[in-house]
């Protein structure tokens, strides 16, 4: 399972971004892969779609990659604080990391901070810059 940060769908989606050749570059690698993002995340990469009125097209893209979500299980609470304690990142990466370990998955993302977090832990990380 590869689980996909939002700096990767957001940069996907923005052909403005600067990640966005590399990002889609990744996404046509990982055709025929297990691909999930966690619900926090999913909603985090469709807010800019939202704001510009383009929210049915960002979810039409997303639902042709093949991305599940993965649900935030019921301990998430202590969970998300335990890594936010310990890797002082933001709430939502947390989310990338649970998300991983809970499918004992890889993370591909753009954030360096998130890619280091996520090597200190034992993750595979697929794809950072």
């Amino acid at each position: 399972m590869i689980v996909l940060d939002a700096s990767v769908l957001v940069a996907h989606l923005d052909a403005r971004d600067a990640h966005h050749g590399t990002a889609t570059s990744l996404l046509s690698d990982f055709a025929g892969e297990s691909l999930a993002a966690s619900s926090l995340t999913i909603a985090e990469v469709l807010v800019g779609p939202a704001r510009a009125g383009h929210l049915d097209h960002a979810i039409a893209v997303l639902d042709q990659l093949h991305i599940g979500t993965q649900h935030l299980p019921e301990d998430a609470p202590v969970r998300l604080a335990l890594l936010r304690a310990e890797t002082n990142l933001k709430l939502p990466d947390c989310c990338v990391l649970l998300a991983a370990e809970q499918t004992d998955g890889s993370i591909t993302t753009f954030d360096r901070r998130l890619a280091t977090a996520a090597a200190e832990r034992g993750l595979a990380v697929r794809a950072s810059e």
